[in-house]
């Protein structure tokens, strides 16, 4: 009897582990994946130049259509709705927050370094660009992990010669 116990234990804590074991595998796709929707976001709304200003030789970027870019991009690569809640079929289950974002534009000194205290992030850049901050939630597929959530970062500049 004892020895029978000690089995259904030992599978029971077997299974527990590899539930574990997946929820830590899905977690580390899901961030690996979402950064790289932050990534190209920033990078599309980093290539809304201002086409009236960039005639007068001034690179920068248009900040309506840079924001409009970047969470067009989110949108798609996260599978999102307008807003920002997860489509069916997406790998998220809860609503995606920007939290921060700026475009650096023409009006600042170059090169000029963004400070965000609230998330302990600093970026320099060298033209005028975009900083973007996004917190997503991990959905957990066994609850054996406490809840995931993660402030992802990005930042690109506008590239010229």
């Amino acid at each position: 009897m004892a020895k029978l116990v000690f089995s259904i234990l030992m599978v029971v804590i077997w299974w527990m582990l590899h539930a574990l074991q997946m929820d830590e595998e899905l977690a580390l796709g899901t961030v690996h994946e979402a950064k790289r929707a932050v990534d190209r976001a920033v990078h599309a709304a980093a290539q809304q130049v201002d086409p009236k200003k960039l005639e007068l030789g001034i690179p920068a970027l248009q900040q309506e259509e840079a924001e409009a870019a970047a969470i067009a991009y989110l949108r798609e690569n996260l599978r999102l709705d307008a807003a920002l809640v997860p489509l069916p079929g997406s790998f998220l289950r809860e609503a995606v927050k920007v939290e921060e974002f700026a475009v650096i534009n023409d009006n600042m000194l170059f090169p000029f370094t963004y400070r965000s205290t609230r998330f302990n992030y600093e970026v320099t850049l060298s033209h005028p660009g975009v900083v973007m901050i996004v917190h997503v939630a991990f959905p957990r597929l066994f609850g054996v992990l406490a809840p995931v959530q993660w402030d992802l970062k990005g930042s690109a500049e506008m590239v010229y010669s």
